[in-house]
């Protein structure tokens, strides 16, 4: 318990605040995988409360869809069977000022045996009407936009 709190606090502390001088924007990648059964993956962080789609930052010279598929493959095991579809583009200022994530659908895939570790506390596939209760606020607006056409929204 005291290792999360720290590890949360050092990224909170230090390494945020390092990103939000150092870059004046920054660009991060989320992906609603959607399995046969229409389940949906979310990831739990080790540094980070809540549930959320599994994804992450972009970096200097990678492409939005390179940065989501290694992304995918590093949080979770899982391999595209096809081309991202891009969902949208969100402002995630209240978040992390200067943020913006890009928002990608991938329905088919295969998944290669996921284990915990220093990042990714746990994963798992969800029915939309059954989301874990800390699943962040974000993660459940991304997830009624794609499943139940609720309005999109420019905000994270």
């Amino acid at each position: 318990m005291f290792r999360r709190f720290a590890q949360r606090s050092l990224s909170r502390l230090v390494v945020q605040p390092y990103f939000r001088q150092t870059r004046g924007m920054t660009l991060g990648t989320r992906v609603a995988v959607i399995d046969d059964r229409s389940l949906v993956l979310l990831v739990r962080h080790t540094y980070a409360p809540g549930w959320m789609l599994p994804g992450g930052g972009v970096e200097r010279g990678e492409t939005l869809s390179d940065a989501a598929l290694r992304e995918l493959s590093e949080e979770a095991g899982i391999i595209a069977g096809e081309d991202l579809r891009l969902f949208g583009v969100y402002l995630n200022d209240q978040q992390f000022p200067g943020d913006h994530v890009a928002c990608f659908v991938l329905r088919r895939f295969r998944q290669e045996a996921f284990v915990a570790n220093r990042e990714i506390a746990e994963i798992g596939f969800f029915a939309v009407d059954g989301l874990p209760s800390e699943a962040s606020p974000g993660t459940r607006r991304r997830i009624a936009e794609i499943f139940t056409g609720a309005p999109i929204s420019p905000h994270w």
